[in-house]
């Protein structure tokens, strides 16, 4: 998640976000959160899409700008990158603010992880069974292609040849 996501989420400014980040800096390795470079930043706006109806000129005010362009440019400036989060700093950016919409947020995210850890472990479970039976599946068909190999002569009749007419003689052939 972008630090002006995670601020709204937790009710902040995202500059308010940030110094809380930036005092506790020891608890957000570059695992935790990382700031996007200027390219990936200007490729991300670029994958935005702008109605090219709208008038430029007016970008902040079109209705179907995106809100990531619209917060970096209108409240961050062209001289800061966002920070984005991933799962471990989003929680811990939570543990590191004050405010009451934090720590309803920081459980809540808990609770989520939770949950979506134990999905995982279901379908864990049901991807391992699935291996398990593709495997057999597998090795019962190469049995059945074995199988019908041998049986594929069994089903088509022997071809006699068929007589040929007229007379035929036994004599042996001349050796030179």
């Amino acid at each position: 998640m972008f630090d002006s996501d995670l601020a709204r989420l937790y009710g902040v400014t995202t500059s308010r976000l940030n110094e809380a980040v930036k005092r506790n800096a020891d608890r957000f390795p570059v695992d935790f959160r990382f700031q996007l470079t200027r390219e990936e930043y200007l490729r991300l706006i670029s994958q935005i899409a702008i109605s090219s109806s709208e008038n430029t000129d007016n970008q902040l005010d079109a209705p179907n700008s995106s809100q990531i362009a619209m917060s970096s440019r209108k409240h961050r400036g062209a001289a800061y990158l966002p920070w984005a989060f991933t799962e471990h700093g989003a929680l811990m950016a939570a543990t590191v603010l004050s405010s009451p919409r934090a720590v309803q947020m920081s459980l809540f995210v808990v609770r989520a992880f939770v949950q979506m850890r134990e999905e995982l472990q279901a379908h864990a479970t049901v991807f391992k069974r699935l291996a398990e039976i593709d495997k057999k599946l597998v090795t019962h068909d190469v049995i059945l292609r074995d199988v019908y190999e041998k049986l594929r002569p069994l089903l088509s009749p022997p071809v006699k040849p068929a007589k040929e007419m007229g007379f035929h003689t036994l004599l042996k052939k001349p050796k030179r």
